[in-house]
């Protein structure tokens, strides 16, 4: 299995590849793989999408979907957590989910590994923002903090446990704080 090439390829040769585990992604003519999803991170993600589609989901708002391949811009990336509105969610023929999404999402956000490069991650994100999406989140577990990225506007840091943390227009029925968040790392 390939995890890394060190020549450009084409966009339709990554995608002739087969899926890799974890997740490969094709970006600037290059395949990179991603880490290894740990524990705080898998706690984090796995968390964010159920209280995502709890809010969104039911009300015919919007999905969110861990590890989707989204392929747009000359790029396929896997972000942590895609969160399509209903209405751009790509349809088969059937009028169900397809499996190929070739847009970017509405909400983009990543949690940060311990050896991630924040500054990978976060050319991601700005790269999804170009695309279309409408917010991008980047949870640093580590440092306890959320950088929230929106177009035309200054990266916010979030770093205050009780700070009600900023969603997308189409998420308001989402309140979550900093603190809830990373007490979902802790046992009981």
């Amino acid at each position: 299995m390939i995890a890394t090439t060190t020549k450009p390829i084409s966009l339709t040769e990554f995608l002739d590849f087969p899926e890799t585990e974890p997740a490969s992604e094709f970006i600037d003519g290059r395949i990179s793989q991603k880490p290894m999803p740990q524990g705080k991170h898998s706690t984090i993600q796995k968390k964010l999408v159920f209280k995502i589609d709890l809010a969104l989901s039911d009300q015919g708002i919007a999905q969110a979907f861990p590890e989707l391949r989204c392929t747009f811009g000359d790029r396929s990336l896997v972000p942590d957590i895609s969160v399509f509105r209903t209405e751009r969610i790509p349809r088969d023929q059937n009028n169900e989910i397809a499996n190929v999404f070739t847009n970017a999402p509405d909400w983009v956000i990543e949690i940060l590994s311990p050896d991630q490069s924040s500054t990978k991650v976060t050319k991601k994100i700005l790269h999804c923002l170009q695309y279309g999406t409408e917010m991008g989140w980047l949870i640093d577990p580590a440092e306890q903090s959320i950088f929230v990225y929106r177009v035309g506007q200054q990266v916010m840091a979030i770093d205050l446990t009780d700070q009600i943390l900023t969603v997308p227009g189409f998420a308001t029925p989402i309140e979550l704080t900093l603190g809830e968040i990373f007490t979902w790392l802790k046992l009981a």
